[in-house]
């Protein structure tokens, strides 16, 4: 499955609760965190809720996976 690389561009200062919740939930913490995450109607739910809150790019495969040695 495709994954979304999601960093979160502005503070959780002043949202409301709700918003401050799914920041969370998509595993970010500070301003400039970032986490990748799969493509599906689950994630881009939340990343919809607080789209003036982050940014998202597509993942490239290098840095989208675990390295297997």
């Amino acid at each position: 499955m495709a994954k979304i690389k999601i960093r979160l561009v502005r503070s959780t200062i002043g949202q409301l609760p709700v918003h401050r919740a799914t920041v969370r939930s998509l595993g970010l913490r500070k301003i400039g965190s970032s986490t990748v995450q799969e493509d599906n109607p689950a994630i881009m739910g939340m990343v919809r809720h607080v789209s003036h809150l982050v940014e998202v790019e597509k993942a490239d495969g290098a840095s989208a996976g675990k390295d297997k040695k």
